[in-house]
């Protein structure tokens, strides 16, 4: 099965030289299905990736997706064997629709490993190994211009929370963070007067009233009456849940220009590490609020990094820095080339700590990270 675009893969010789760091770092080779649930990845990753993929109809009723990523699958399968921890190594073919004009890829290598389970005695040591495993992976393929930028969505929810901010509000702020657009969106809806942000949603506020079944029935009439078929969407009742929600929303607190101007500022943060996390430490102390037990594991990664021999001028904190996969909630990061750009990073990955209970496994010991490379980008013979 193949999707348009493959990324040409690099000589086997440099291959062999990106794959070296993940065979010494260690683990067990495995693979996943091509073919993944579309809902399951959708609720864990997000509906902002849905635009990025294959959508496949299946046998029965349930739709899938040419597997965008390995980790839900990897995840997925290590909780069907029933250990308790896991080290998982992988090299595989992931297929992602890429934006028209781009020039980009839609099927493409990657090699990655995904540590899942209670193997962390030291997460700030875990993190920086697989910082530099990455590092050292994309530098094999031969490039000279790598930079490594640092991100974190967990310090971003903590500060968001230590402002004292209603629940309702700080929830939609870091459920709209990964997506610059959509936060701007959320930021701007979240300081506007209740009025202007209510008017927008009549349909949200009608539905609102109903109870949830009863509104659903009144939806799926609207789309009756209006020859609308939903394809590959969500149900009925998932859109009513969604719009009750952006309802509540409009007839709720506000953010003031103040709170909303700490937050943007926040955003904004690029710099090295230990700089931009003054930065952040100092915007608290304007805040007025306690900020330095969640700066601690920052402090503990980099005196980590420090001592794996990372370079510093290779490194940047962005504060806003996300990545479009839902699952994450703590450590970001990416290697980027400047050949290539900050859209088409050569490596990535991140925390995702909560990834497991939500699929049903065990909250307790679930800590989880992992980290991809794309030989095709490494490679400085390839495409720059």
């Amino acid at each position: 099965m193949s999707a348009p675009g493959a990324e040409a893969p690099p000589p086997p010789e440099v291959l062999a030289a990106i794959r070296a760091p993940f065979e010494a770092f260690g683990g067990a080779w495995t693979d996943a299905p091509v073919l993944q649930p579309l809902g399951r990845l959708l609720d864990l990753a997000g509906e902002g990736l849905r635009a990025r993929l294959f959508v496949v109809q299946g046998e029965g009723a349930e739709e899938l997706c040419l597997r965008p990523d390995f980790t839900i699958p990897i995840a997925v399968q290590h909780l069907a064997s029933g250990a308790a921890a896991g080290r998982y190594l992988y090299q595989g073919k992931a297929f992602r629709a890429a934006p028209i004009g781009s020039g980009r890829a839609a099927e493409f290598l990657q090699l990655g490993v995904e540590v899942l389970g209670a193997d962390d005695s030291n997460p700030a040591r875990q993190d920086a190994a697989l910082l530099d495993l990455a590092w050292r992976a994309a530098s094999a393929g031969g490039r000279d211009d790598l930079q490594l930028v640092l991100g974190d969505i967990g310090l971003f929810a903590a500060f968001v929370r230590a402002l004292g901010l209603p629940e309702a509000i700080a929830a939609r702020l870091i459920r709209a963070f990964p997506s610059e657009r959509n936060f701007r969106l959320e930021l701007d809806r979240a300081r506007s007067a209740p009025d202007s942000a209510h008017a927008s949603g009549r349909l949200a506020d009608l539905l609102s009233d109903l109870p949830e079944g009863e509104a659903s029935g009144v939806l799926e009439e609207l789309w009756r009456l209006a020859g609308i078929q939903p394809v590959g969407g969500r149900a009925a009742g998932e859109i009513v849940h969604r719009l009750a929600e952006r309802a509540a929303a409009a007839r709720g607190p506000r953010l003031s220009d103040g709170e909303a101007d700490l937050i943007w500022r926040y955003f904004e943060i690029a710099d090295r590490p230990r700089a931009a996390l003054d930065r952040v430490e100092r915007l608290a102390y304007e805040a007025r609020v306690e900020f330095d037990v969640q700066l601690q594991p920052w402090i503990a990664r980099l005196r980590a990094l420090t001592e794996a021999g990372m370079p510093e001028a290779a490194l940047t904190f962005d504060t806003g820095f996300a990545r479009p996969f839902g699952y994450y909630d703590g450590l970001l990061f990416e290697v980027r080339s400047r050949a290539l750009g900050d859209e088409q990073p050569v490596a990535a990955g991140g925390r995702y700590d909560g990834l497991i209970a939500r699929l049903g496994g065990p909250a307790e010991g679930a800590r989880a990270v992992g980290c991809m490379v794309r030989p095709g980008r490494a490679w400085a013979g390839g495409r720059r």
